[in-house]
């Protein structure tokens, strides 16, 4: 493709994205939609080749697109929408390696364990004697957030993170399409963040 070509197949696609955005932020829900459509498969491909493990991948590409359009009011129009989300997906997988790190740290011998690496915990160096009370209240306002939810939503949610089962387990489970699994659980996750987010900031 000629470069002026292509410089124009861009500027198309940036106020494709800039119309969908002003549609979004005006509560136009299909807007969103859109925007997840078209970024996906290349959110999904950056973070896959950051992580290369497939069962986390597609719940941190849906973690990068709640948090993009938390924050979409403040997306700066001069720049490309596609770079500002590349930018919070990398981010994104950027804090869940540095926590993964501080969690555990395996030695890279056979010891004749199930996963042939052995795992040993770090210690809480941050320990709070009333950190299990406060777990505990988290965890209740938690369920109490997911008992809310609407029924379809609910059912999404508790089979990922309650029960751990895969994209294509709950879509066999619930007999749904694999996309409306992963619509229900964005949404679903949405919801969760909105709540939880009020009713978690003084923890």
């Amino acid at each position: 493709m000629p470069e002026n070509q292509n410089s124009g197949v861009k500027s198309d696609s940036k106020a494709e994205d800039i119309a969908l955005i002003e549609r979004a932020l005006s509560g136009d829900q299909p807007a969103y939609d859109r925007l997840m459509k078209k970024y996906h498969q290349l959110i999904y491909n950056l973070i896959f080749r950051m992580i290369y493990k497939k069962e986390d991948v597609e719940d941190l590409t849906q973690e990068a697109f709640i948090k993009a359009f938390q924050s979409l009011d403040k997306f700066d129009r001069q720049y490309s929408f596609s770079t500002w989300l590349f930018k919070i997906a990398s981010n994104n997988c950027i804090d869940y390696l540095r926590k993964k790190k501080l969690s555990t740290f395996s030695i890279d011998k056979e010891m004749g364990s199930d996963d042939d690496d052995l795992h040993f915990e770090i210690p809480d160096s941050d320990y709070i004697p009333d950190k299990q009370i406060i777990d505990r209240e988290r965890k209740a306002i938690l369920e109490a957030a997911i008992g809310q939810l609407p029924q379809k939503y609910r059912e999404v949610i508790l089979l990922r993170h309650s029960q751990e089962k895969d994209y294509e387990e709950i879509a066999k489970i619930l007999k749904l399409p694999l996309g409306t699994v992963k619509a229900h659980i964005f949404r679903g996750r949405e919801l969760l963040n909105k709540y939880l987010k009020e009713k978690l900031g003084s923890f």
